[in-house]
């Protein structure tokens, strides 16, 4: 019996002690901080960030600085694929945007214009958040040049005549007509009006002069142009030969351009000393007096003529003597065959 009253006093007990504890507990629980409960909306390291772009716009130009519209481009990424194409507006514009980062490779398939050409392809690099700028130029087209040479009289075309084509004093083309007397090559011009040329000849075909003055010509963009070189046939020694040039002439004494040394004057080859006739000699008054040797000393005058009229004067000299002798045996003749006196 007494343990069935014990019975309800226990248990509340243990009901005043259970609210009493809840009480006391709960501001303790209340103050502790929950945790966080992850959010399956929020970026993690696995998640791949919007990546940046970035774009290239280009301007069209020609050498003169002129815009130039109706130029075709096209933009290829690394993996050859086609990023983009289009043609440049009115004022020589085009853009590409929204390019992720990396290596374009820009090709022009058009000038858009019938005289100029298209660039080599170019690498172009895209930076993020960056529009990279590109000027194109385009060059004009190239002239073609046909060079004929000819035969100033029949006008047969001449093979291995060699010419060079510059402007200003730049050589640009140095070309040599084939077999068939011409050569052909492609001219740069950077005019759209067109350019002046000159044309100089630095061989002339064989057996044929040297043309030596300069020609002018003038070339346009994409169109042909033929220039013409004539040469006259090189002289075969025939008619008056030209004058000697006085500076061409050795000094006395001193060997020519052949190594040959001039005989000098009075002199022979061959050793003979007498010396030449002249074709109006000056015949001396005074007589030449003998040398050492008993040769007559030179004078320049003409051997010759001396030694007839010493020979002259020889041959008078003795006829006088003989006739003084005759008279003289004539008288001695006459004393002795006379009678004598007494």
């Amino acid at each position: 019996m007494l343990t069935r009253p014990l019975a309800p006093a226990l248990a509340a007990t243990a009901v005043a002690a259970a609210v009493t504890g809840t009480l006391l507990w709960a501001p303790a629980v209340s103050a502790q901080t929950p945790e966080p409960t992850p959010s399956t909306s929020a970026p993690t390291k696995d998640t791949p960030t919007e990546a940046e772009t970035g774009g290239v716009r280009i301007l069209k130009k020609d050498p003169g600085g002129d815009v130039m519209s109706g130029a075709a481009f096209t933009l290829l990424d690394t993996t050859g694929n086609e990023a983009g194409r289009g043609t440049t507006n009115a004022v020589g514009g085009l853009a590409f945007d929204d390019l992720a980062p990396g290596v374009y490779r820009l090709k022009e398939t058009s000038s858009g214009s019938p005289l100029h050409g298209t660039v080599p392809d170019r690498d172009v690099v895209i930076t993020p958040g960056i529009t990279t700028p590109v000027t194109v130029v385009d060059p004009f087209k190239p002239a073609t040049v046909v060079l004929k040479t000819k035969d100033d009289k029949t006008g047969r075309l001449l093979a291995g005549s060699t010419v060079n084509i510059g402007t200003g004093t730049t050589t640009l083309l140095t070309l040599t007509t084939k077999a068939n007397g011409t050569a052909t090559a492609p001219l740069p011009v950077n005019a759209r009006t067109g350019q002046d040329f000159w044309v100089r000849q630095t061989k002339a075909p064989a057996g044929y002069d040297l043309y030596k003055p300069s020609r002018i010509f003038t070339a346009k963009p994409g169109d042909p142009v033929t220039v013409t070189v004539t040469n006259a046939k090189t002289s075969t020694g025939s008619g008056t030969p030209p004058a000697p040039d006085p500076s061409d002439t050795p000094a006395p004494g001193e060997p020519d351009d052949n190594e040959n040394t001039p005989t000098p004057p009075g002199s022979h080859p061959d050793g003979d000393t007498t010396a030449p006739v002249t074709d109006s000699p000056e015949p001396s008054s005074t007589p030449p007096s003998p040398g050492a040797d008993g040769s007559l000393a030179h004078t320049g005058a003409n051997a010759t003529a001396w030694l007839v009229g010493g020979g002259g004067l020889l041959l008078a000299t003795g006829a006088a003597a003989v006739a003084v002798a005759r008279r003289r045996r004539t008288d001695n003749a006459g004393e002795e065959t006379s009678p004598t006196e007494g």
